[in-house]
């Protein structure tokens, strides 16, 4: 007794009339500044010579990946929190499961490539530029979108052969790989063990090399014998530590067991942090604690006489 599904529902968060235009304007606001705020990053390393390192390519390319993350999601729960018709169509809601899928794996592996970076920097200084070049950049960032894309076709193949009954309704803002296996009709068992393999891989081995990292550069930073040195090394890797405990600590909460933690209406919040609040927290993380950034950007954005 099973119907073909043409379209979902997605609930979204329930608010009352007077909530919708104030959630509105606030997520308008902050879709608008995380935009901005990742141009202006991207046009500061591209328009000033000091920021052509690899440290700043690759954060270069997290603010291009960063615009086009929160584009997938935030534009439809804009419309949406205004709008009496929530439907995304059933092929809408695989395309945007597939990109949104793609960005978040490929941030996780770009995320661990910037702290490889900072440890050939701090504790291989002289092999540095020989390691890092340009073409070897290059390798690792098509490397991280080769690898997200491939996570999100594996993934998407599995959730492409469940069946949906009759229940249309998404309780979510967006269609995430966690709603479709909890209103899925058919046995997903098979698709869950294969997110769950691959969120483990995707999120374990970078972070595991995250740690590694971080670990050889705290040993490394400690046999500095200035504190001044010492401040100096930390200062590099600090912007870069902040967003990676703020972005995988929330992901990680949601996805260590997709289905199990859908559950819990934490998840949907939870989901707020990593797909609306960081990605808008940061461009200003790294501006603020990066001077490198800042002086070139009171540069680019500074008129002189």
């Amino acid at each position: 007794n099973e119907t073909k599904v043409m379209y979902f529902v997605l609930l979204g968060f329930p608010t009352t009339a007077e909530q919708q235009l104030l959630l509105f304007s606030a997520l308008l606001l902050v879709y608008l500044l995380t935009v901005l705020e990742n141009f202006l990053i991207i046009l500061t390393i591209r328009n000033n010579h000091s920021l052509q390192k690899p440290m700043y390519f690759f954060l270069g390319n997290l603010s291009f990946l960063e615009i086009w993350y929160v584009s997938v999601i935030e534009p439809k729960m804009i419309v949406d929190v205004l709008s009496h018709d929530k439907r995304i169509s059933l092929q809408g809601c695989l395309t945007q499961l597939h990109f949104f899928v793609t960005f978040v794996c490929t941030e996780y592996v770009l995320l661990a490539v910037m702290a490889y970076d900072r440890f050939v920097a701090i504790c291989k200084p002289l092999r540095y530029p020989l390691i890092m070049s340009h073409r070897f950049c290059a390798q690792l960032i098509a490397a991280c979108w080769m690898c997200g894309l491939t996570t999100s076709s594996i993934k998407l193949s599995f959730i492409a052969r469940l069946s949906f009954c009759d229940v249309d309704k998404i309780n979510h803002y967006f269609c995430d790989i966690s709603p479709l296996l909890n209103i899925s009709c058919s046995d997903s068992s098979s698709a869950e063990l294969a997110d769950f393999i691959l969120a483990l891989l995707v999120i374990m081995v970078p972070l595991c090399t995250v740690v590694a990292s971080y670990m050889c550069i705290l040993f490394t930073v400690l046999k500095i014998p200035s504190s001044q040195g010492r401040q100096k090394a930390f200062s590099t890797c600090s912007s870069h530590l902040t967003v990676v405990v703020l972005f995988y600590s929330t992901t990680l909460f949601t996805y260590a067991h997709p289905k199990l933690m859908y559950t819990y209406r934490a998840n949907k919040l939870v989901s707020v942090l990593y797909t609306v609040v960081v990605p808008l927290l940061n461009p200003l993380i790294y501006c603020l604690r990066n001077k490198e950034v800042r002086s070139a950007m009171r540069k680019t954005f500074t008129c002189r006489r």
